[in-house]
């Protein structure tokens, strides 16, 4: 008899994909100016690190709300003490404000609609428990955040049908991918219970357009099935065209007194917008009293703590620094994509035309010994190890077409930004010098590594035969 679960030696964690992989190398060698300024750089990080100097300007003229005090006076035993799992409804009355600042107030939101979560994988995770038996099945389209195979899967046994998605329309939803998707779920003898999208797109860097929302609206409409927005980076919108909610599209288009009203649920957290993610912070909003109700038990197994719901309730309802801290920090984003865009361009690279987001969808496919996903972790490889730079392969996304890369760029100071567009210039140029030669394999890379298991597994294996080897 084993000593763990089935549940804790599985290999659904996902783990061993190279997304995972690329923080391991990096935290064994990672970049530091002074102490280690041949490390690797960490570019598969999406944190906003570029406006922590506009938060902590507001805490130095706000002690109190730090000081866990409210006009002068202590609050500490208060806060102390244990909270009801609802949340405080201060807290929650100053997010759903936010939430509807970023949109532009084309939306509002209602407190008692809205669960509290510590992040956004946990608020993921607890929609799947609450619409989803094990076996079920949600489409998530192409490419798409590698930690869904972890966050909706894991625990769960949901499985995630993907909607493959490609660059001939700049990886858009079309119908004819969501239909294939469905039929392929129904050969796998799997009941799809709902769709889940991130707008703006992790990893792409973009947002939904207006007739994509209304495909998804009008699929889960025709199948009755459920829709989750995942829209952690709403507020990381930094050009045209302007990011668009899913409860924007039903509000225009008169859907509150319809059953499809009850079907659509939105994911948030402070993550990304605000650059807190230790602050663990996410939210689940629902018109379904039944689900808020339901995920608002399972929030006593992750709840965030009394001492972070008043700091930024306090912080939130200042609705001047609220505004200031949004137009700011998207102009700053603005700024660092635009470097890095430069950068890319000046050693030969281009990518997908974003406008959102904390990194850019990287095409280096002329870079690839081959149009195969093997060629693709080969170059990801070489990439990590010798040029020393962590970025995410597209197959971690499972992206569909080989040679695409997810770069991260808020989460580094420009000199950092700027070192690693030199060390990747040089790359490609030597490359491109030597393009017709065959690549060694990296200096201090394993003949058989987890990397290259993880790309036969995951890339070339058929999604039956992925099941089978989860069971």
């Amino acid at each position: 008899m084993g000593l763990l679960s089935r549940k804790a030696t599985c290999n659904s964690h996902g783990q061993d994909s190279s997304y995972f992989l690329g923080w391991q190398e990096y935290e064994k060698n990672p970049y530091h100016p002074l102490d280690n300024p041949k490390g690797i750089i960490q570019m598969g990080l999406a944190e906003n690190q570029l406006s922590f100097d506009l938060l902590e300007s507001w805490l130095a003229k706000n002690p109190n709300a730090i000081g866990c005090k409210r006009d002068g006076q202590s609050i500490f035993r208060e806060l102390a003490l244990f909270q009801d799992y609802h949340g405080l409804p201060a807290f929650k009355q100053a997010l759903v404000d936010f939430m509807a600042e970023i949109r532009g107030n084309k939306v509002t939101f209602d407190p008692n609609h809205i669960v509290l979560t510590a992040g956004a994988t946990s608020a993921n995770e607890t929609l799947m428990f609450c619409l989803a038996e094990q076996r079920d099945a949600f489409l998530l389209p192409t490419p798409y955040y590698p930690g869904f195979d972890r966050d909706l899967k894991w625990r769960t046994g949901v499985e995630i049908v993907p909607i493959h998605c490609t660059n001939s329309n700049r990886f858009q939803i079309t119908a004819s991918a969501i239909e294939e998707a469905y039929r392929h779920a129904q050969k796998q003898n799997l009941r799809v219970k709902g769709i889940l999208i991130t707008n703006p797109s992790n990893p792409l860097g973009t947002t939904m357009t207006r007739a994509e929302l209304d495909l998804l609206i009008d699929f889960i409409t025709d199948k009755e099935i459920h829709l989750i927005s995942d829209e952690i980076y709403s507020g990381t919108v930094f050009s045209s065209p302007d990011f668009i909610s899913i409860m924007q599209v039903l509000k225009d288009r008169n859907l509150e007194e319809t059953e499809v009203w009850d079907r659509v649920h939105v994911v948030y957290s402070l993550s990304k917008d605000l650059g807190l993610p230790g602050f663990r912070v996410g939210a689940i909003y629902s018109n379904d009293p039944a689900v808020v109700a339901a995920a608002t038990k399972m929030s006593s197994f992750g709840l965030v703590s009394s001492q972070t719901q008043y700091l930024l309730s306090v912080m939130l309802s200042d609705k001047k620094f609220r505004n200031y801290y949004i137009a700011k920090n998207q102009k700053r984003l603005q700024k660092r994509h635009r470097k890095l865009v430069s950068g890319l361009e000046k050693a030969g690279i281009g990518c997908l035309e974003s406008n959102a987001g904390l990194f850019c969808w990287v095409d280096m496919r002329h870079l690839l010994s081959s149009n195969t996903f093997e060629a693709e972790m080969e170059l990801w490889e070489r990439i990590v190890y010798d040029v020393k730079l962590n970025i995410s392969p597209g197959s971690s996304c499972h992206c569909s077409e080989p040679g695409w890369f997810r770069v991260c760029f808020a989460n580094m100071s420009e000199d950092t930004l700027k070192l690693a567009m030199q060390r990747l210039k040089s790359f490609v140029n030597s490359t491109t010098s030597s393009n017709n030669k065959s690549h060694q394999e990296p200096k201090n890379l394993r003949k058989e590594s987890h990397i290259q298991k993880w790309i036969f597994r995951l890339s070339f294996q058929s999604f039956n035969d992925r099941e089978q080897d989860e069971r």
